[in-house]
């Protein structure tokens, strides 16, 4: 149960593995007009329970038997949060976990490491989601650092884009405020020298399929989706000076990203600016699958 998105994963578990059987993600915009207020406003709650209400109806047809429900930045720092969750409680019986950061990048690193395969090698896991950024520096078998900062795209989106297209000073702003808030990572980047930078899910798989369809590829759900550094700043570039039906009339674009995308792009570009990375992958694996993951 995200800031910008609710997904819904249901798996069936056999001999150790599991199967995926149905995905969805529905964007309820959870942190819309309040992230920054920590408040989730009653829009935002009527489209919370909506959502969980239809989630529940698939889940009984669909004959689940065990449900686990994770909220995250929004509902952990609401003031309201444990209150919405009780109210969904009441109205589907799931009960919510308000998850930790902490907690949050784990539960992403094993989501990505069952997408990629990182080997010995160090990698920077990124997932930018509306409330919070995640980053885990991390191979294959053993996370070295990890940090969640409440520097969502929703909240960027909310403190620094004022206008569409963004303008530079906007944009020069939301740079300075990464400087101040990412120190401790900036530390730790030149601490373990990471080479890989690996992109988690949600942006980078539009950013993914994106480009995809500038190269003929065929975009798929694999576990694992193409990308590059180059085709990045090329994208970047792009958005930057495009508004918000422009943007939508870009291939591979989807409502649900197109308003968070600049400011989103804008923090990967600071990150390739102040760490020098030789290449990026894209998970399509993030906390959902990490937790599945996990409960095998």
């Amino acid at each position: 149960m995200g800031t910008n998105t609710f997904h819904l994963l249901i798996a069936e578990v056999e001999a150790g593995e599991f199967h995926i059987i149905h995905r969805e993600k529905v964007p309820v915009k959870l942190g819309v007009g309040g992230i920054n207020q920590n408040l989730i406003t009653d829009a935002a709650i009527a489209r919370a329970l909506a959502t969980m209400k239809a989630f529940k109806q698939t889940l009984d047809e669909a004959g689940v038997t065990r449900v686990l429900a994770l909220g995250t930045s929004a509902l952990r720092n609401a003031v309201n949060g444990v209150e919405v969750t009780k109210k969904i409680e009441a109205e589907t019986k799931i009960k919510t976990n308000i998850i930790s950061g902490v907690q949050e990048a784990e539960y992403i690193y094993f989501g990505t490491r069952s997408a990629i395969a990182m080997g010995n090698s160090k990698h920077l896991v990124m997932d930018i989601g509306g409330g919070s950024v995640e980053f885990i520096i991390a191979n294959q078998t053993e996370i070295f650092w990890s940090h969640s900062f409440e520097i969502g795209g929703q909240r960027l989106l909310e403190r620094f884009q004022k206008h569409d297209p963004i303008l530079k000073e906007e944009i020069n702003s939301l740079f300075s405020y990464a400087d101040s808030e990412l120190k401790p990572l900036v530390e730790q980047l030149k601490i373990h020298q990471p080479k890989t930078l690996v992109g988690s899910s949600g942006t980078f798989d539009t950013l993914s399929d994106i480009y995809c369809f500038r190269n003929d590829i065929p975009v798929t759900e694999a576990p694992e989706t193409p990308f590059s550094l180059n085709a990045f700043d090329e994208i970047y570039e792009e958005l930057l000076v495009k508004d918000r039906a422009a943007r939508m009339q870009v291939p591979g674009m989807i409502e649900m990203r197109v308003d968070m995308i600049v400011v989103a792009c804008c923090l990967i570009k600071y990150l390739l600016h102040v760490h020098p990375f030789d290449a990026i992958r894209v998970s399509s694996y993030s906390l959902k699958e990490g937790v599945l993951s996990t409960l095998l």
